[in-house]
Order: C-alpha cells, then structure tokens, then sequence
C-alpha cells in the first residue's frame, strides 16, 4: 500500500517532466537560408530560455529549402508520423500560404513568426494564428514616415513576383493612394535575376520623389548596387522589411546607407527582455538579432508554454492559442479577428534607417532611438 502511494505521488513529477513535442518547418537552406538562420538563432534562444522555466521542449527541425511543396510535405510528416502538438513556421509567404492550408487540413496549431502576405490570416482559419504584422501594416508605416519627414508627391514600386512581392506592391499602392502619392512606376520583377538595370533605369526616368522596394536580401542588395550604378537617388529609398532589415544588407555600407526599412522589432524597444535578447543574441551569434529572429523566439515561447499547458492536446492548445495574450520581447500579443483578419496579432511596426552599417529606429518618434537623414544623402 505504501509502495502505491509513493509511486502516485511521483507520477505527477514524471508527467511534468514529459517534453513538449513541437515542429519547426523553416527555410534553413536555400536561397532565403541568411534569414532562414536568424530565424532558427531566435528559436534556439528561445528553447533554452523555455527549460530555465522548466519546460522541455522536443523539436523536430524541417527544411522546407523555400519551396511550398517542400512546406507541406513537412506540415503533413510533422502532423501524422511525428505527431506534433503543434508548429512555428514557415518563413516565406509563398511556403507559409501552402502550410497553413495543410495546418488547417490536419487540425494543427501553426503559429506563424513572420510570413507578412495579408491573405495568411484572411481565410478564417481555426487552426492558423500570426505574430508578426502583414504586408499592409510594412507599407502604412513606411508611407507615414515619408510623409512626415518629407513632401513626395510620386512613388515608384519595385517588388519582387513573388506571394510576399505581390502582397507588399499591392499594399503599397493601396496607402499611397491614401496618402495622394501618384503612382509613376511599378512593376514585378523575377527574383534572383543577375541583372535589374534595364528595370531601373525605367524607374530612374520616371523620376519617382521615392522607391518603394520589396525585396529578400540577396536582390535587395543587388537592386541597390546597380541603383548606385544608374545614379538613381530619390528622396529616399523604403525597403519593407524582410532583406533590407538584415544585418547582412547593413554591412553592405556602399549601397545601404540612407535606406529606410520597415521593422517589427528593434532591441532598443521598450518591450519586455527585447534589450536583453538583443545582448544575448549579438553576443552568441556575433551579428545584430534582426526582427526575424525575435518573432520566431516569440513564437516558439507562446506555442511551447501553451503546449505544456494543455498537455500537448491540439485542441486545447489551438482554443488557448485564441484566448491567452501575452507580453513578450516582441511586444503584446494577442491573436484577434479584426477587418476581415482570424487570429492576428496587431503588432506594432517601426521604421529603420541605416547609417554607417548600423540600424537606427527612426519611426513613429516615440520610439525613435536617432535622427533621420533626409533627403537621401546622395551616393559616395
């Protein structure tokens, strides 16, 4: 009797010490692998801040290389032979459209950090849930910060044919028209192209007051190196987010001083453990945390605390997902249903400039940590 009693009494430890059992499915090699990194940086950080509380937590890693029929094959795998309870994921628009659908399918929780396309979270899906802000929240900002430093009149739109691309060009049309900017140019181009000038010198001769750009880094460090060739220099150039908010971008300190680039996180912000990541990260990876690397650190530690909770039933967690909010290095969070959007997180965005390699948040002022350079201080 007494041999029974102690073994009940242990069994809630052995149930407490159980792992938590989570997918990652992340672009971790391909041609969106730099950012793909920061992505799995931040998560790394944040499983090992997880079991300092005392939750452990079992991954299982899936390289979706940045293709959507990669995506959902792993979502799929994930969902059935590992038997998740649930999934951080994916990076890209295109890969994280595909994955939701499947997430939706399979009746997972998908908790996206960082896929922007506005139609992600349009769907009403039950199963899907976003932390980062879309591709209409990247192109307001930017537009407000323009037009609050300056007086453009014209705009010219530069993106990339891709769902992120589409999405961004397709928002930025819609708040310049708002803001009673003319559109003088915009076009999609194929990425990963070698050579955009012919494009450029289109955009040059259409004398837009500024560029608007949506770009991964490998082309967003391209576009502006032939821009800096074709002498095209606007009042300024905006970048929305994802390559031009890279460290990688920055270094590139020829092409990418004076550039304006929306941002979902910055680790001078206000929010809680934001300063303290930022060290953490800079310190163990040797480069700047960029905003990828902090949605994904939040997404990881909302989905595994509320994993453990529920015991790892998909159900409970997907309804804990819908109900909890939370205060995080990325800022508050709470999944809402709001103007046609399910389960998003109305995140707010920042605006970067870049001078000398080095990001400085520019925008909305109060939250500024230095002073804009405008106009565009010309090429060097």
């Amino acid at each position: 009797m007494i041999k029974a009693l102690l073994i009940a009494a242990l069994l809630p430890f052995a149930v407490l010490a159980a792992p938590v059992k989570i997918g990652v499915i992340n672009s971790m090699t391909g041609p969106e692998s730099p950012i793909g990194e920061d992505l799995g940086n931040g998560i790394k950080l944040a499983l090992e801040d997880l079991k300092a509380k005392g939750i452990e937590v079992e991954v299982v890693w899936e390289d979706d290389t940045g293709k959507p029929q990669v995506g959902i094959s792993a979502l799929e795998k994930l969902a059935t032979r590992d038997n998740v309870a649930g999934v951080v994921g994916a990076y890209t628009s295109a890969v994280t459209s595909a994955v939701a659908k499947s997430a939706e399918r399979y009746k997972i929780p998908l908790v996206n950090p960082v896929a922007s396309k506005e139609e992600i979270t349009r769907q009403g899906y039950k199963w899907v849930f976003r932390v980062s802000a879309t591709t209409g929240d990247y192109a307001e900002v930017l537009l407000d910060m323009a037009t609050a430093f300056g007086k453009p009149k014209t705009i010219a739109i530069l993106n990339e044919n891709t769902d992120f691309g589409t999405s961004g060009a397709r928002s930025a049309k819609e708040f310049a028209e708002k803001k009673g900017l003319k559109v003088v140019f915009s076009e999609a181009y194929s990425k990963g192209s070698p050579d955009y000038r012919s494009t450029l010198v289109n955009v040059r001769n259409s004398q837009p007051d500024v560029v608007f750009m949506v770009s991964y880094v490998a082309d967003a460090i391209l576009l502006m190196r032939q821009s800096r060739e074709l002498g095209l220099s606007p009042q300024a150039f905006l970048g929305a987010g994802a390559g031009f908010a890279n460290s990688q971008f920055a270094k590139e300190t020829d092409v990418s001083n004076g550039v304006f680039s929306s941002t979902q996180w910055t680790g001078s912000a206000s929010w809680s453990g934001a300063r303290e990541f930022a060290q953490k990260y800079e310190k163990r990876y040797g480069k700047p945390a960029s905003y990828h690397a902090a949605t994904a650190y939040t997404a990881m530690w909302i989905l595994a605390q509320e994993a453990q909770k529920a015991g790892g039933d998909r159900e409970k967690l997907r309804e804990a997902l819908g109900a909890g909010s939370w205060e995080t290095i990325d800022g508050p969070v709470k999944f809402a249903d709001y103007g046609g959007y399910t389960h998003q997180n109305k995140h707010q965005m920042l605006v970067d400039q870049i001078q000398g390699g080095k990001f400085f948040t520019v925008w909305p002022k109060e939250l500024a940590t230095g002073k804009p350079v405008w106009p565009f201080p010309g090429w060097k």
